[in-house]
């Protein structure tokens, strides 16, 4: 007996990937590791009664569930917290150690802490779009509406960052559409919608080459919160020891990237940016790592393909 697939909307999946061969990449300067550090800025863009949703957001600093006929201020008040005090934390720490990131951002949350987007566009941090706001793309009830909002994710980010995005990233997952609407936009040079692979890859999307940078869940501050949560030397422990593995395998003639996810309300706690300077400086110490934004990964991917071909 075979299973067969049925043709169903969005993307096709693929398990099998690079194989056992995965291509010998050459990084810049023969780096053995490409490490990203992502900041998903979402506080201001999630959702809450004075945003005019009937449903409190989750994903706060702890586990209480407001029933949604109540507006939630604890919540609100935790996002608040990443948007006043967590985000400029970790925009410090990377000046310190000049590191450009890349920030997983909503175009509503920008609008709404208007000095954050001028700093990105001067320490060099890549705007990668994140939606206009917060939302399950999923959710919403056609192609167009979704289209939409990726519309004014564009116009918002271009106007606080004074750059578009080249980049996008859904909530958790992209849609059926999602995809398509990229490519049929035309002005994005990745999507970081897929969590299935250590290297960028190729896919083909309404006839086109459309190159996809993927994310990870693994090495993310989420780690700290959600029920059995690691503690914060764990965490060092496991981001270093991530960290290690892939520089042995890139030495031994194999390079991948890695990305580590940060979220201002809670690696913005100055307890837990001690954990991020932790491994921040054991990445440091390794004279072979490219810290680079994805949008620096996904250009040098389309730029070299003698590298990885």
């Amino acid at each position: 007996m075979k299973l067969v697939d049925r043709d169903v909307p969005g993307p096709r999946r693929d398990l099998v990937g690079y194989g056992a061969s995965p291509p010998k990449v050459v990084w810049p300067d023969g780096a053995s590791l490409a490490l990203n550090f992502v900041v998903n800025y979402e506080e201001g863009s999630e959702y809450s009664k004075p945003a005019g949703d009937e449903r409190n957001e989750g994903q706060g600093e702890f586990d209480y569930v407001m029933d949604d006929q109540y507006r939630d201020l604890g919540v609100e008040s935790s996002y608040e917290y990443g948007s006043r005090a967590g985000v400029w934390r970790l925009l410090r720490l990377f000046d310190e150690y000049e590191i450009r990131s890349t920030f997983f951002a909503a175009g509503v949350a920008l609008e709404r802490n208007p000095d954050v987007g001028p700093w990105l566009a001067r320490a060099g941090h890549e705007p990668c779009s994140h939606g206009w706001r917060w939302s399950e793309p999923w959710l919403f009830e056609t192609r167009e509406e979704e289209q939409q909002h990726m519309r004014w994710a564009i116009e918002s980010i271009e106007r606080t960052c004074g750059e578009r995005p080249r980049g996008w990233f859904c909530r958790y997952s992209g849609s059926e559409w999602t995809r398509e609407l990229l490519v049929e936009e035309g002005g994005f040079t990745y999507d970081a919608d897929a969590v299935n692979d250590d290297l960028p890859y190729f896919t083909e999307v309404l006839g086109k080459r459309h190159l996809v940078v993927p994310y990870t869940y693994t090495y993310n501050d989420g780690r700290l919160i959600h029920k059995g949560s690691l503690g914060l030397s764990q965490f060092v422990e496991y981001c270093t020891r991530g960290i290690d593995e892939l520089v042995r395998e890139g030495r031994a003639g194999s390079p991948k990237m890695m990305s580590i996810g940060l979220h201002p309300r809670w690696m913005g706690q100055a307890g837990r940016t001690w954990a991020l300077r932790q491994v921040i400086e054991h990445a440091k110490s390794e004279n072979d790592i490219w810290i680079a934004t994805r949008l620096d990964i996904a250009e040098w991917w389309l730029a070299n393909p003698d590298s990885w071909s």
